[in-house]
């Protein structure tokens, strides 16, 4: 059975698959929906252009151009695409967000998508992308993908709310590894290969080093100490060793005695 840190491990690294699937999706619905746009204001122009030359055509004025998201309005299509632009740069960002890299870059520039906060403003700024998709009409596939990621940012601010700054250490892979290998090299085996290993030193063991140690110090104490004395005089005549004794002598500056003749 697992522990409870790799379920942890595992759930998280689930909802990032989905957060990078459904950023990859509305990735390539909004190139789409962009292109659509595009031909949609051309078609636009040319239908009006030639309904101006005709005299008998008369022109219908719509809130939106016919089958895109622009609005007929001044600058119009400049929106349109620059709304498609960020929305396609957004999911970028957050997509190497997810990846984690390049994570010195995120750590100084974007703290928020960083390794030192949460999920949580991933999780707003994926709603916000969700939110701004599905407020215009579009076709099925950028429905279902604007909608997919909406619910992914949902997760995310909820695994934000439970696990808070510790939620992206708790998927990392790289942070994984080190837990692992902290843990293998901390925790020493109590078994071998079925043997149990005590994690004390028997008795019998410590009683045999202590007494070896006691009587090296008292060899040690009795071959110490003697000196230059009479004691040392006395051990070295036991053992056959002769000490003579150096002859007195004054120093020559000293005064020499005076005769006493």
């Amino acid at each position: 059975m697992l522990p409870p840190r790799a379920y942890i491990f595992i759930g998280l690294n689930i909802i990032r698959t989905l957060s990078i699937i459904g950023l990859l999706l509305v990735f390539a619905s909004n190139i789409e929906t962009l292109v659509n746009d595009v031909k949609a204001v051309n078609r636009y122009q040319s239908t009006s252009s030639d309904r101006t030359s005709s005299s008998n055509s008369t022109v219908v004025d719509t809130d939106y151009i016919d089958g895109s998201t622009v609005p007929n309005q001044a600058a119009g299509i400049f929106w349109a695409v620059l709304n498609r632009l960020l929305i396609i740069g957004q999911t970028v960002v957050l997509l190497f967000s997810e990846f984690g890299w390049p994570s010195v870059f995120f750590n100084r520039f974007f703290p928020v998508l960083g390794d030192d906060f949460g999920l949580g403003a991933l999780g707003i700024i994926q709603c916000l992308i969700g939110a701004a998709v599905l407020s215009h009409h579009v076709d099925d596939f950028t429905l279902v993908s604007a909608f997919f990621l909406f619910s992914i940012g949902c997760l995310n601010m909820l695994a934000g709310l439970i696990f808070r700054q510790s939620a992206k250490t708790k998927r990392s892979v790289t942070s994984w590894r080190d837990h692992a290998k902290s843990a293998a090299t901390s925790v020493l085996p109590t078994h071998v290969a079925g043997i149990p290993v005590p994690t004390s030193v028997p008795s019998f063991v410590s009683n045999a080093f202590s007494h070896n140690t006691n009587e090296e110090k008292r060899s040690e104490d009795s071959k110490a100490g003697f000196g230059f004395g009479r004691q040392g005089e006395k051990v070295a005549g036991l053992k056959g060793f002769l000490i003579s004794k150096p002859l007195e002598s004054l120093p020559r500056y000293a005064a020499k005695p005076a005769n006493s003749g």
